[in-house]
């Protein structure tokens, strides 16, 4: 990256910001292998669109492209990470505040939205994670996965009610006492 580190655009406009990326990165993608091949990527990326145009906001940009470059790595391996949602879950059942059964009851719910949200067909599981986990707009994960805004809203509907279902099957073979696996 030494000729990089030269450029004296790079040098005040975006190197200042990489703590920031770095931060950004291990807080949103707590289950991200390697964050600097995502950093050095992104440098990548950025530099070759500054090469092309005049960039207005570059940490803007910057923060964008690690964003995509990261849901390209996840496209790549073809997962759905859930592990950010589990580690949520347990941070927040270990409160000194909730019960026993509280926190009991609530990881049960959390892996049972897990499951349900696995369960759904890849097309509609990508949108579902995408925007209940990472928080995109329909737009951006239109953007993202390269599909239209009402394809994004189509999905979206067919996983909360694919969802809903398998949370309602759930219930009824608990209620009736059969086995819920």
């Amino acid at each position: 990256m030494a000729k990089v580190e030269q450029d004296p655009w790079f040098v005040n406009e975006v190197y200042p910001h990489e703590p920031q990326l770095r931060a950004y990165l291990r807080s949103r993608f707590p289950t991200l292998d390697d964050p600097d091949d995502i950093v050095q990527e992104t440098y990548t990326r950025l530099i070759k669109v500054h090469q092309a145009s005049t960039i207005s906001e570059p940490k803007a940009l910057l923060f964008t492209i690690a964003r995509n470059v990261v849901y390209d790595l996840y496209r790549r391996k073809k997962i759905v990470s859930f592990e950010s949602l589990t580690q949520f879950s347990d941070s927040f059942v270990s409160s000194d505040e909730a019960s026993v059964e509280d926190t009991v009851s609530l990881r049960e719910e959390i892996h049972l939205l897990v499951r349900a949200v696995e369960s759904l067909p890849q097309r509609c599981r990508q949108v579902m994670t995408l925007r209940m986990i990472y928080g995109l707009s329909q737009k951006e994960i239109a953007e993202e996965l390269g599909i239209s805004p009402h394809t994004v809203k189509v999905q979206l509907a067919k996983g909360v009610r694919r969802s809903a279902q398998y949370l309602a099957q759930y219930d009824d073979r608990s209620r009736k006492g059969g086995r819920t696996e």
